[in-house]
């Protein structure tokens, strides 16, 4: 039987189209009767029409996908044809960075002067060539100048929001560090590749590892791997090793973290690093195991600081790169190359009267070369520091005596425990009266590990000869102006240690998270944490005191007011960091407290200054440390001098020539005095405020404490007298001062927190 064949191919296609639901009906229908096989017969159609729109939608796609790439190719030819590449002699013009002092004109420092010295393929030699392929590109001299996955990777990381990766090829970074700036952003990334892909085709693969070898950035201050050899082993490119080879080309990942000469995390990252390139030259063919074997880490020359600041302004210049580094996150090249304009906060006339007041009064000649003095001058309420003293010479010493080196605080920190006793619910007020008498011996005060018997039995003295200063009954007013360390005992155990920690934080020192982040021991909780037990620096105790004289206002420090210029033409302007510590009413009294010091206490030498002045005297035990910390409204300044040997231990300051005895009282506080009347010259006259009397209500005065040294107990629990008394204690006609008792016992010898007992008092 024949059939008519169907006229054209569209009715061929919808007849097999019929045939195909047909049949397939059919066969669904077998298993669920006749009905329903004509039910599915009849959706034939709306099978086809679905499938002809899926038809249309994948062929939108495609066209669309198409249209884009074509579009992408285009924008790309476009890129190509519209960005030049520039003659690599005509750019990567380096700018040296200039500091100024705070009024903006004055010059500091000029930092990083590009070091460069550009030398020859043919003088490198191919070991150290190949030292940097195998670290940075082992496949150079095949790939097209840049590496599709490093692009996938930035590209992918870019459109999430983050800063493109690394992982570049020598051509693409050869391009980046001496065409491009250093900005992590994709449209810098564009740029980078096709300025790759044309230097890859305008010169040889020899030529551009000679350029990049030539611009890369090795620390140091060193540009260039003629510059770097020089730098880090004393010698011409040509002399190098494979393995010192290696060693630079595994620096140049990120100096300030791989160069040994800066620590020893640098070291072992150095060394790692090292292992690796050696192992990949291996991998590689370039060495043999057996020269592998036998190479032995490179030995380096030690850093040649490459600032130019000489004396004491070398400390600030340190300070502000610091700063770059932490708040701007810039890094070591990027100061380097940058043309940058540096305001900082320090004031030159109070620099410089910093620098003479330390120079005028610190002890000189044989016997006085161990001696460490740092200052800090802070201005209150914004954090600004105004004023840094590090040392006598930066390019002998890098170490900065008022930032980086810890001392024990001695009696400086007693002041927190005052303000963790005014800030309670129920204040202790400064007329509270509390047993002065020396030595007295405290249950919470004793230390099994100590090693001196007084101190295992929980024994307090004061400062002073034999027995220690005697006083009565005594307010804390005048124990705060007398450093009266058995008077603050007693209150730290009232507070408790923990809080007087917490208001020394709240102040400005340290918390446990940021002494962790700057490996320093963190702030003591026992209770002989009162008498200064514990390592701060001189920068923290100015900012401590700085806010005391803000009335609370707690601000941190900084160096750095603005930035401007340098790659992608920066412009920093600092914003201060600023908190209401304390409440205002616990300032005035504190503050008053702390008058007293200079009124009539250890540092009445303060009075030259012819303005009212607060502050607190601090020398620990057997004089290893020094201090006076003072402020005026205007101005917070710290001060500490320490004794170190020559394997950074601390010496004591008992007898230095010239001086005697060397205590808060001498020369920090007339280091102090001469600074601030020179810093403060001109400026008005301001008052403190005055005492609001904060749990004047509640004075009382405790019984006395057990001071025999057969004996230890702790301090009773203090009774409230009725009515509240404001009388001071009581004074002699002769000296105004505390009546001081004369039935102490005789005292065995004392030291503080477990030193050898060589001194007679404990700090005041």
């Amino acid at each position: 039987m024949s059939t008519s064949r169907p006229k054209t191919r569209a009715q061929a296609k919808a007849a097999q189209r019929a045939s195909r639901g047909g049949a397939g009906t059919a066969q669904r229908g077998s298993s669920t009767g006749g009905g329903a096989g004509g039910a599915k017969g009849g959706g034939a159609k709306g099978g086809g029409s679905k499938g002809g729109r899926r038809k249309k939608w994948l062929k939108g796609l495609g066209i669309t996908a198409l249209v884009g790439f074509l579009l992408a190719v285009v924008a790309f030819f476009l890129a190509y044809s519209l960005i030049d590449t520039p003659k690599p002699n005509d750019l990567a013009n380096a700018q040296a960075s200039i500091i100024y002092y705070a009024d903006g004109k004055t010059e500091m420092d000029r930092i990083s002067e590009v070091n460069r010295e550009s030398v020859k393929l043919s003088q490198v030699p191919k070991p150290v060539q190949q030292a940097h392929l195998a670290a940075e590109d082992r496949n150079f001299y095949q790939n097209s100048g840049i590496s599709p996955t490093g692009i996938a990777r930035a590209v992918w990381v870019g459109l999430r929001g983050g800063a493109t990766q690394g992982g570049s090829t020598i051509t693409q970074q050869y391009v980046k560090n001496y065409f491009l700036t250093q900005d992590q952003t994709l449209s810098r990334k564009g740029r980078e590749i096709i300025i790759s892909i044309k230097i890859a085709k305008q010169e040889s693969k020899d030529q551009i590892l000679e350029n990049y070898l030539n611009t890369i950035y090795y620390g140091r201050g060193a540009y260039g791997i003629q510059t770097a050899s020089k730098a880090y082993f004393n010698k011409d490119v040509s002399k190098l090793t494979p393995s010192e080879g290696a060693f630079l080309a595994s620096v140049i990942r990120a100096p300030s973290l791989y160069d040994p000469g800066l620590g020893a995390e640098q070291k072992a990252n150095a060394e790692s690093r090292w292992k690796y390139v050696m192992d990949g030259m291996v991998t590689e063919g370039w060495l043999t195991p057996e020269q592998r074997a036998a190479a032995k880490f490179p030995t380096l020359q030690k850093p040649r600081k490459t600032t130019g600041a000489t004396g004491p302004t070398g400390y600030l210049v340190d300070q502000v790169k610091r700063e770059l580094k932490s708040k701007l996150k810039l890094t070591d090249a990027d100061i380097d190359k940058g043309g940058y304009k540096i305001v900082s906060t320090i004031d030159k006339r109070t620099q410089d009267a910093a620098v003479a007041a330390v120079k005028d009064r610190m002890p000189t000649g044989k016997g006085t070369s161990t001696l460490r003095a740092g200052l800090t001058s802070i201005k209150p309420g914004d954090g600004a520091i105004v004023a840094l003293y590090g040392g006598a010479d930066y390019q002998k010493n890098q170490f900065n005596t008022a930032t980086q080196a810890t001392m024990q605080a001695g009696s400086t920190f007693k002041v927190f425990a005052l303000l963790a006793g005014l800030s309670q619910d129920k204040p202790i007020s400064t007329h509270t009266k509390f047993d002065g008498r020396s030595p007295q011996y405290f249950k919470e005060f004793e230390d099994s590990a100590a090693k001196t018997d007084f101190l295992r039995r929980g024994g307090v003295a004061n400062f002073g000869g034999g027995a220690g200063e005697q006083f009565g009954n005594i307010d804390l007013r005048e124990a705060t102006g007398h450093s009266v360390n058995t008077v603050y005992a007693q209150l730290n155990i009232k507070v408790g240690p923990e809080a007087t920690k917490a208001a020394a934080i709240a102040a400005g020192l340290p918390s446990d998270a940021q002494a962790k982040a700057r490996k320093i021991e963190p702030l003591g909780t026992n209770y002989a944490n009162v008498l200064g037990t514990s390592h701060v620096t001189v920068l923290d105790m100015a900012n401590a005191y700085a806010t005391i004289a803000a009335q609370g206002t707690r601000a941190t420090p900084y160096i750095i007011r603005t930035v401007k210029g340098g790659p992608g033409d920066l412009d920093y302007k600092v914003k201060p960091v600023k908190k209401a510590a304390f409440d205002k009413d616990v300032m005035a009294d504190t503050i008053d407290a702390m008058e007293q010091v200079v009124k009539s206490g250890t540092a009445t030498y303060a009075q030259n200054l012819g303005r009212p002045a607060a502050g607190k005297t601090g020398t620990t035990t057997d004089n290893k440390a020094a201090w006076f910390d003072g402020y005026t409204p205007q101005l917070a300044t710290a001060v500490g001098i320490y004794s170190t040997g020559k394997n950074g231990e601390e010496l004591s300051m008992n007898n230095v020539p010239g001086v005697g005895e060397l205590t808060g009282a001498t020369v920090p506080l007339r280091i102090w005095t001469d600074f601030m009347e020179a810093a403060l010259k001109g400026q008005k006259v301001v008052d403190f405020p005055k005492r609001v009397g904060l749990g004047d209500d509640q004075v009382f005065t405790p019984p006395p404490t057990t001071t025999s040294s057969s004996t230890t107990t702790t301090t009773t629990t203090t009774t409230t007298t009725a009515p509240p008394t404001t009388t001071p204690p009581t004074t002699t006609k002769t000296t105004g001062k505390p009546t001081k008792t004369t039935t102490a016992p005789e005292p065995p010898t004392i030291t503080l927190g477990g030193a050898p007992a060589t001194t007679t008092a404990q700090p005041q």
